[in-house]
């Protein structure tokens, strides 16, 4: 392996922000979804699948819901930009009819397929950390605009596994990986998303696309992934 990544075995990267345009997420998918949302759960809501996400919002807020009650809460998770588990399962669902019907292609940056596209031919074990669904991301990356980019990730994690801004979340990945956290590089957008991958071992790359550039930065700083140094 090349001498620049041989402290470095495994590259988890966050999508909204990072691979992926912010907008493209919130102007194109999230609108999308959430003006779906509704004859969704009216024509799916028998399946097994839906039920159980449909559920999973009783849960969440603590009493029983309707399901018009329940696509009310989905749609104000929505507004509100929530990390909630069932809201982004039922959101990957919607977005599956979208992409396979052609409405649109998964946006990655060209740097960003560019560069994983050399990790992967170097050895590195390439994973997605977001807080949309599995199964969104790999439609995202599935029907991307560059193609079929789902054989270049060996894994991926969503917020089954926990918190994006909690450092035991992180560490669960790790495990997961089967990798030491210190020779696993995380790639994201968010400074509290890099703060608690640090905290708990990991490499980390902040990626600051747009905007002013951070002062005194405790992680090192990419403005895309042609800027990226792996760390040795």
């Amino acid at each position: 392996m090349d001498s620049e990544t041989d402290m470095i075995r495994a590259i988890v990267t966050d999508i909204e922000g990072t691979t992926s345009s912010l907008s493209f997420v919130k102007d194109v998918l999230f609108p999308y979804a959430r003006q779906r949302i509704g004859a969704f759960v009216r024509e799916q809501g028998a399946q097994p699948a839906v039920r159980a996400q449909l559920a999973a919002v009783s849960t969440a807020v603590g009493h029983p819901l309707t399901d018009d009650a329940a696509v009310a809460e989905l749609v104000r998770w929505i507004d509100e930009d929530q990390k909630i588990t069932p809201l982004k399962a039922l959101q990957g669902m919607i977005w599956e009819a979208g992409y396979r019907s052609g409405d649109f292609r998964g946006h990655v940056y060209e740097d960003a397929v560019r560069r994983l596209r050399e990790w992967k031919d170097q050895g590195l074990a390439l994973y997605v950390f977001s807080s949309g669904s599995v199964h969104a991301q790999k439609l995202l990356f599935g029907y991307s605009a560059c193609g079929d980019l789902t054989p270049l990730f060996s894994g991926y994690f969503d917020t089954t596994i926990g918190a994006k801004r909690e450092a035991e979340s992180y560490r669960h990945i790790a495990l997961n990986i089967g990798i030491p956290s210190g020779e696993i590089l995380f790639l994201s957008d968010i400074r509290e998303e890099l703060d608690a991958a640090q905290t708990a071992g990991l490499r980390t790359c902040w990626l600051v696309r747009d905007g002013a550039l951070p002062a005194n930065s405790p992680h090192p700083v990419a403005l895309d992934f042609s800027e990226i140094t792996l760390p040795r």
